[in-house]
């Protein structure tokens, strides 16, 4: 089983540690601050007070042998910058690092990083999508050129089949799954019936995505 450390324990950083710890992951959690590290001690596997910027501690909490390591260190970003450095010296398979502004990410994936993320930037996305579209539940980006969308179901398609609606060919996305009440359809097949109020979970470029989402508002 993958282990995970989680170094910063903002609101971003402790929403991970918490959420991996809940899906039956193994997850140190690092912070500086005594509360932060008091406040998830119950939640994750371990939690410590380090100076992310310590190497000597990092070494003393085997950090290298983690399979993957978020920096989710928040407003200072030399610590953030650094602690990127310090752990892709110490062999760190993967680092995923949080960054607050563009220039911010370029420097992380300069340094090092195997993965910047923009949590503030991508949820401003997808509540943006969210707020034009009636129809899009989520947004999911892969890539800078790929997501994964979950929508209601169009009534143009609704009593047809995924072949019939042409949904593939017309939009070049495809359907991964359909949720349906509780029920979850796999991987539908092209004779699967779309019914109404079904949440269709689709894949595909982000050009091709908002042509979709365009013609169902």
């Amino acid at each position: 089983m993958k282990q995970f450390a989680v170094i910063g324990l903002g609101r971003f950083g402790t929403s991970v540690a918490r959420t991996l710890a809940g899906m039956g992951y193994d997850v140190l959690a690092i912070d500086q601050r005594e509360e932060r590290v008091q406040d998830i001690m119950e939640h994750v596997t371990h939690a410590v007070q380090v100076d992310a910027v310590d190497e000597h501690a990092l070494k003393s909490l085997g950090i290298r042998n983690f399979d993957v390591v978020i920096v989710a260190i928040g407003q200072d970003v030399q610590a953030s910058i650094l602690t990127t450095v310090l752990l892709k010296e110490m062999g760190v398979r993967r680092v995923v690092a949080k960054a607050n502004t563009e220039l911010h990410g370029k420097v992380l994936a300069r340094v090092g990083a195997d993965k910047v993320v923009f949590p503030e930037r991508d949820m401003g996305v997808r509540v943006a999508r969210a707020l034009v579209s009636q129809n899009i539940l989520d947004q999911i980006e892969l890539s800078p050129d790929y997501s994964i969308v979950e929508l209601i179901a169009p009534p143009e398609f609704v009593g047809k089949t995924l072949q019939e609606s042409a949904i593939r060919t017309r939009f070049g996305v495809t359907v991964l799954a359909i949720r349906r009440d509780r029920d979850i359809i796999i991987s539908p097949g092209p004779a699967q019936i779309v019914k109404e109020g079904d949440v269709l979970v689709v894949v595909g470029r982000n050009d091709r995505l908002e042509k979709l989402e365009a013609r169902i508002q």
